[in-house]
């Protein structure tokens, strides 16, 4: 295990498409959704560690679920837990993690992949495969390397990576390396047909690797203000005073994603097209598409339920609750803390609206 490894988890988010399983004060992120006793960020943190150690992972996270995390990570140190006092996206999320890596790395050649916590891999030696192939890719190269998965339907809640030309046998070790032509935003479904036919798009992972100075270079050109901001803390990362200073500056920094701060701007782009077996698990329909069916394609999950002239539905409910399901076809059902939510599975979409409605509504009761 190569100690110059570092692996940052993107863990502040609220997933509020998964409403009402996934609440303000206990996100997606530390649930057991697949009942295996472990959570999406405990399942995020097994994948890594056989190839970056323990002390090297960095977890950033909103200041409200620090604890949460602890909790569920025993192995890690608090100062290990990245706090943001306010969301403001991907971009200053991994600004933040860079900034704190450089005090670490103490001027060592460091190798980073960043990673969302609430990804489910499949194959996941297969998966470390890939990651190990752009830590030597990124040894080498100047270079933004991302994976790009393989689509296996016309996705549209996915963005898309269109592939250009290859990198050199040599610089990818005779694996495919591509560099980045385009990234597409969530495209309608005609087009999703259209980049699924083509072959030549793939579904952006959001999972990137890079080298310590090749990150920090990009920021300085895309996003220089928020670089700066970050340097002017440079002696006090990893020391004490670290927490007033993020506390004071990061809500200051814009809210805006990596995508579209840096990836789409820089010309040293690369994507591995993969396939490990992966899923964003950003809505209730991915996680159907991943579930065990009956025979009339139904999916229970936690609770118990029976079905009468009831097809393509997805229940769940508080264990130990019965669900009787009669004349329902393709809904969700799902049952949380005194929310019970019956939409259709096409709706998927409208849940953070209907989420963000009942937050104004009842006053932040039932969020």
């Amino acid at each position: 295990m190569n100690k110059n490894n570092y692996c940052v988890i993107m863990a502040g988010g609220v997933g509020s498409r998964f409403w009402p399983f996934s609440r303000n004060q206990k996100p997606k992120q530390f649930l057991d959704f697949f009942g295996t006793g472990r959570s999406l960020l405990q399942m995020t943190i097994d994948r890594f560690r056989p190839i970056v150690p323990i002390e090297n992972i960095l977890i950033v996270t909103n200041v409200l679920y620090r604890d949460q995390v602890l909790e569920q990570i025993p192995d890690l140190k608090a100062e290990q837990v990245l706090c943001e006092p306010a969301r403001r996206n991907t971009a200053p999320c991994i600004a933040y993690a860079a900034a704190r890596i450089k005090a670490m790395a103490k001027g060592e050649k460091a190798k980073i992949v960043v990673a969302p916590s609430d990804h489910l891999i499949l194959q996941e030696e297969t998966f470390r495969q890939t990651i190990q192939q752009g830590f030597d890719f990124i040894e080498k190269n100047d270079a933004l390397l991302t994976l790009g998965m393989k689509p296996t339907r016309p996705e549209t809640g996915y963005g898309y990576i269109q592939m250009g030309e290859g990198a050199s046998p040599q610089e990818a070790k005779g694996e495919m390396i591509c560099k980045v032509k385009a990234f597409t935003e969530k495209p309608n479904l005609e087009l999703a047909k259209v980049f699924l036919e083509s072959g030549d798009f793939l579904w952006n992972s959001g999972i990137f690797i890079w080298s310590l100075n090749s990150i920090l270079n990009a920021f300085n050109e895309f996003l220089p203000e928020m670089a700066n901001k970050f340097a002017e803390g440079e002696n006090v990362m990893g020391t004490p005073n670290e927490d007033a200073f993020i506390q004071t500056m990061f809500p200051t920094c814009p809210s805006i994603s990596i995508d579209y701060g840096v990836m789409e701007k820089a010309k040293n782009v690369y994507v591995i097209p993969s396939d490990f077996g992966w899923s964003d698990l950003g809505t209730w329909g991915s996680l159907y598409d991943l579930s065990e069916k009956d025979e009339n394609q139904n999916v229970t999950l936690h609770s118990d339920a029976t079905y009468y002239d009831s097809h393509g539905n997805i229940v769940t409910l508080p264990k130990g609750h019965l669900a009787v399901v009669q004349g329902l076809e393709d809904c969700i059902v799902a049952e949380s803390n005194g929310v019970l939510l019956i939409c259709k599975r096409e709706a998927e979409q409208q849940i953070r609206q209907f989420f963000m409605d009942a937050e104004v509504r009842f006053e932040g009761k039932f969020s």
